[in-house]
């Protein structure tokens, strides 16, 4: 019989079967500054932003993302100071339940679990577009399924193997801004691709903002969707080595990776392509030669530009599939912890993965299937456009999250000097983030009020996933008689343990 105490048994037994049922943080800091960098760059950069340029001028353009750029950074130093100080797996979810109203909660966490699961779908049917490119008569079926097998098994195989799939994933995309900024500047200033440009394309037709006011109103509401994924590195703070000193590095670097990035990649386009040049309104999934990147390799005399992009466009593909498997499963589990799901999506391997989650989430995956059965472009549209809105709906769960935290935090007179992290220029940063989601939400399909006949096919397509939100929240407010919890009352603890249902 052993001498030691049996209240020391007991304590070691209940935190091995504690530590057994929980994540392992094994991000590393440059796991989670390359996702906090990589989840902003995709096809909105690499596709998008030509026709962006196309419909506003370059000027409109750059006015647009700039904006949308300055509230990605204030919704980033938002989450960043709530991560610092409560690093968890289901950050939006859980933040809104401590801070805000457990209803408010389980409608975040299950809205952004959708959201993801959905865009796993969404990044695989594109994913056998692009391969289309390359090997024209193969089915789409064999694409999907080889890189759904793909992403499941770098999710299987432990956090850092998403961490570390995810880190070279982002530095494929963040050499290739890279590359085409410098190339860009060279024949810019003439040193490449024959004679200096300069400033001319900024004077073509009616540029700088083409289109006036309203196009670029149109512009902003697609800038809002390419920088959907920055929110990522709060998913990943729960499973970072020290998220106290790792968050705040990667969440400082996020503004001035933003605008070099985005804003300095338009500014460039702008410069090399007229924007009444009819390829930019026509680069997509399905013609990778067109897009403006490969546009610019192709004019500085870049042999396989094409070719090149195609690759570059298929690893930005499954990065966002590869970081959406992630995020859903991971906030699928803390819903299970929570009591908001099924408690089976509650348990983790010896590795700390969450499989019955992973499992389920891979599954809605299954949906790009589709794509074979029904033509490959029109799954892909539907299926983005079902989860849209969800991405903004966690934008505005972050700000009101955080305007609640440092109010609470204030009314129980704690001392801001505890927080690893302090989020600049508040209250105006989630106010201003708050602000601008709303008026995306509202105005990201304001054209299909403005024709001759009001286009109620649009309005259903592009607003949906806000009524379901409010039926999902609402429903269980009623269902559980939540209310929102009192400044005063706030939990401000770092123990989980503590959350209510």
């Amino acid at each position: 019989m052993s001498d030691l105490p049996s209240d020391y048994l007991c304590r070691k037994v209940v935190q091995a079967l504690m530590e057994s049922n929980q994540l392992q943080r094994g991000l590393k800091a440059r796991h989670l500054t390359m996702i906090a960098i990589g989840g902003s760059i995709g096809t909105g950069l690499f596709l998008a932003s030509g026709g962006s340029i196309h419909s506003a001028g370059p000027g409109g353009a750059l006015v647009a993302y700039a904006a949308i750029s300055l509230m990605v950074y204030f919704l980033m130093t938002s989450l960043g100071e709530m991560a610092a100080f409560l690093p968890v797996s289901g950050s939006f979810s859980t933040y809104a339940t401590k801070f805000v109203d457990p209803s408010l909660g389980f409608a975040l966490g299950w809205n952004y679990w959708y959201n993801w699961a959905i865009t796993i779908a969404v990044e695989l049917s594109a994913g056998a577009l692009i391969m289309k490119y390359w090997f024209p008569d193969t089915p789409s079926i064999l694409w999907s399924a080889l890189f759904l097998a793909l992403m499941f098994g770098l999710n299987y195989l432990s956090v850092k193997g998403y961490g570390e799939s995810e880190y070279w994933f982002s530095l494929i995309k963040v050499a290739t801004v890279i590359i085409f900024i410098v190339i860009g500047l060279l024949m810019i200033l003439g040193i490449m691709g024959g004679e200096a440009v300069g400033f001319r394309n900024f004077t073509v037709g009616d540029a700088p903002f083409n289109g006036g006011f309203m196009a670029m109103l149109g512009v902003f509401m697609i800038a809002g969707f390419s920088f959907q994924g920055t929110e990522l590195v709060g998913i990943a703070a729960g499973e970072s080595e020290n998220p106290a000193k790792n968050v705040p590095k990667a969440i400082k670097q996020v503004f001035w990776r933003i605008l070099l990035f985005y804003i300095l990649a338009i500014f460039v386009i702008g410069l090399l392509i007229p924007y009444d040049n009819p390829n930019l309104v026509n680069g997509d999934i399905e013609n990778i030669a067109i897009s403006p990147f490969t546009l610019v390799f192709q004019k500085a005399g870049l042999a396989f530009a094409a070719s090149v992009m195609n690759a570059v466009i298929l690893t930005s593909v499954l990065s966002a599939g590869n970081s959406g498997m992630y995020a859903s499963t991971r906030m699928l589990w803390t819903l299970a912890k929570e009591g908001k799901a099924p408690k089976l999506f509650s348990k983790v391997n010896k590795r700390g993965v969450p499989v019955n989650a992973l499992l389920l989430t891979a599954s809605i995956g299954m949906f790009a299937f589709l794509a074979s059965l029904f033509g490959d472009g029109t799954v892909y549209i539907w299926l983005l456009n079902a989860s849209g809105m969800s991405g903004f709906i966690a934008w505005l769960g972050i700000a009101i999250s955080h305007y609640r935290f440092r109010k609470a935090f204030a009314a129980q007179g704690r001392d801001l000097n505890e927080l690893p992290y302090r989020a600049k220029w508040f209250p105006f940063g989630p106010i201003f983030a708050f602000v601008v989601c709303c008026f995306v939400i509202l105005g990201q399909n304001y054209t299909a009020f403005t024709g001759e006949t009001i286009d109620w096919n649009g309005i259903l397509v592009s607003y949906i996933g806000l009524p379901l939100f409010l039926i999902v929240w609402l429903g269980y407010k009623a269902v559980k008689k939540t209310k929102v919890v009192p400044l005063r009352e706030v939990d401000l603890s770092t123990d989980e343990s503590t959350i209510s249902n």
